[in-house]
């Protein structure tokens, strides 16, 4: 994949989910939050149903992905979590496309406003290029350190 290629972006609700939608984002999910981090967590933890699902893809292949959530069901502010891509289509850019979609769902969806996200703390820098500043709240989830970080419009 290259930064020219065409992705197809979809913003749906739980409910609106197709089957094949729910597992190919629930295998994208696991196979780089479980299989490539090598962490046992509890993926489906009951919020996907108050989510907005944010999907990239490629000729049908989801390549990206993000749950968007309304103020209150994360945090106090509206956040943005399981911001994933898939292996093969790092590199290119996509991580920071998915970001900048996922960032507008929110202000489109529930007003501009500040979001609040729970950032691996190795990502800081990447989320630092999207505006979000790390708070001072590190914490351990799921054995990976973790910072609180928020985008301020």
């Amino acid at each position: 994949m290259n930064s020219g290629v065409v992705i197809q972006w979809k913003l749906a609700t739980f409910e609106a989910l197709s089957v094949p939608e729910l597992y190919a984002l629930l295998q994208l999910r696991t196979e780089v939050f479980a299989v490539e981090q090598n962490c046992a967590f509890q993926d489906m933890d009951g919020a996907d149903g108050q989510a907005l699902h944010l999907m990239g893809r490629q000729d049908g292949e989801l390549l990206a992905y993000a749950r968007c959530f309304p103020p209150g069901v994360k945090f106090r502010e509206a956040s943005i979590g399981r911001v994933v891509t898939r292996r093969q289509a790092r590199g290119c850019g996509l991580g920071h496309r998915l970001m900048e979609q996922a960032m507008s769902a929110v202000n489109t969806q529930w007003g501009v406003q500040p979001i609040r996200i729970g950032a691996q703390a190795r990502l800081k820098k990447f989320y630092g290029g999207h505006g979000f500043v790390d708070v001072g709240k590190p914490y351990i989830e799921d054995g990976i350190e973790h910072l609180e970080m928020v985008w301020q419009p």
